[in-house]
């Protein structure tokens, strides 16, 4: 029986996806929850499963096409009679004679992953046999005289689309010209999600008014109280103590004394939110992406340092759904563990502000009139200046330093 593959329902603020990558072939044998593609939004990738064993049959959506919700990506033949033989994948490469040349395991993978078959290769090893030096010369030299016999000297934009017809779907993607000294460069379109970061963050720059106020944290108290209780943290909770909790709980205290901080513009009003959904930008394949802590004032320590990791985990794995990823009212970014210094974060829009923390780092600072060195990190508030006033964002960011300073205040709520 044929079985229709289409693409799932897609989230109501998403128009349309890219079929990103296809895992099966036709012909392959395909068994029921298997993932058969993958759909990559502005937002996130879905994965497409296979709703019963079977056979993969045609891909009438190839890597790189645009799709809507609902439209048809390919057939699969279900059920136990399923004809293999009619739905074998076409191919361009020449199979005689591959397994009468020796090759060696390294080389037989590159030329998998490359779609070469063994007798377009000349093997240099032992009586013939291919080696992976030579599947790489071959490579090389391929993708070198393509180039070279396509490019007008007078037009460094022109195109060569290097790859066979089994990756073409990638490869025509993929643009390789010579610039005017003859040097090979190579342009790829961008991802969903980095033209979507592109486009937000020039939206940001272009409507909303951002300033940068800047100060700086002894780290020594949080530092001492996640050593003396790190081992019964963990053991009790079964999660590591790290900062990031405490910046989370610091930040919903500043931002309970300051509500302008967790508010956003919409039109001509400002939406004062009553809840606190702290965004916790974390790096992901994909690029920068910025799971939310929902409700995160009504979490304990250990309930933040959990979620955060099942949510890192999430875009590790690129498993992070579309309510992972949407609302938030405030943001945290953590250059210091790329061993940033300094930075000025930028807006998430709608939010109207976010703090950037940097590297932890010893320094000279004067205590009781005496110069010690203490672990200091620079603290970086962005904000909103339509909504919030200068006054309001250095004080909101003195609050954070205190609550970090004396991590106590937290607990008692002072």
């Amino acid at each position: 029986m044929t079985t229709e593959i289409k693409v799932p329902t897609l989230p109501e603020s998403v128009a349309d996806a890219l079929v990103a990558a296809w895992h099966k072939k036709p012909g392959d044998a395909v068994k029921r929850g298997e993932s058969l593609v993958d759909i990559e939004t502005d937002k996130v990738v879905l994965e497409v499963p296979a709703p019963a064993d079977g056979v993969m049959g045609e891909i009438v959506q190839q890597q790189g096409a645009t799709v809507v919700s609902g439209q048809l990506l390919a057939n699969m033949q279900t059920g136990a009679a399923a004809p293999v033989a009619t739905v074998a994948a076409p191919s361009t490469v020449d199979n005689k004679s591959q397994t009468s040349i020796a090759v060696a395991p390294s080389a037989q993978k590159l030329m998998d992953e490359h779609h070469l078959a063994a007798n377009q290769i000349s093997g240099s090893g032992r009586g013939g046999r291919i080696l992976k030096e030579d599947v790489i010369n071959h490579i090389e030299s391929n993708t070198t005289t393509a180039v070279k016999t396509t490019q007008p000297a007078d037009n460094i934009m022109s195109t060569s689309v290097v790859g066979t017809a089994a990756n073409q779907a990638t490869a025509a993607n993929e643009i390789t010209a010579l610039d005017h000294a003859g040097r090979i460069e190579k342009r790829v379109p961008m991802t969903r999600l980095r033209a979507r970061i592109a486009e937000r963050l020039v939206a940001a720059q272009h409507t909303a008014a951002i300033l940068t106020t800047f100060n700086e944290v002894n780290m020594q108290p949080v530092m001492e109280l996640r050593k003396k209780y790190q081992e019964k943290f963990e053991k009790q909770n079964g999660v590591r103590l790290g900062f990031m909790s405490f910046f989370v709980k610091a930040c919903i205290e500043a931002l309970k004394k300051f509500p302008a901080v967790n508010a956003s513009i919409d039109g001509n009003d400002i939406v004062y939110h009553g809840y606190f959904d702290v965004g916790v930008a974390v790096s992901s394949p994909r690029g920068l992406v910025v799971p939310i802590l929902r409700n995160a004032d009504q979490m304990n320590l250990a309930e933040i340092e959990k979620a955060i990791n099942t949510l890192g985990e999430k875009a590790k794995s690129n498993a992070l759904a579309i309510e992972d990823i949407t609302g938030g009212t405030f943001t945290l970014s953590n250059g210091g563990v790329f061993g940033s210094l300094l930075s000025t974060p930028i807006l998430n829009p709608p939010q109207s502000g976010i703090l950037g923390m940097h590297k932890i780092q010893e320094r000279p600072i004067v205590e009781n009139g005496a110069i010690v060195a203490r672990p200091m990190m620079y603290l970086a508030l962005s904000y909103d200046h339509r909504i919030i006033d200068g006054r309001e964002a250095v004080q909101f960011l003195v609050t954070i330093k205190d609550c970090l300073e004396d991590p106590a205040r937290m607990i008692i709520g002072v």
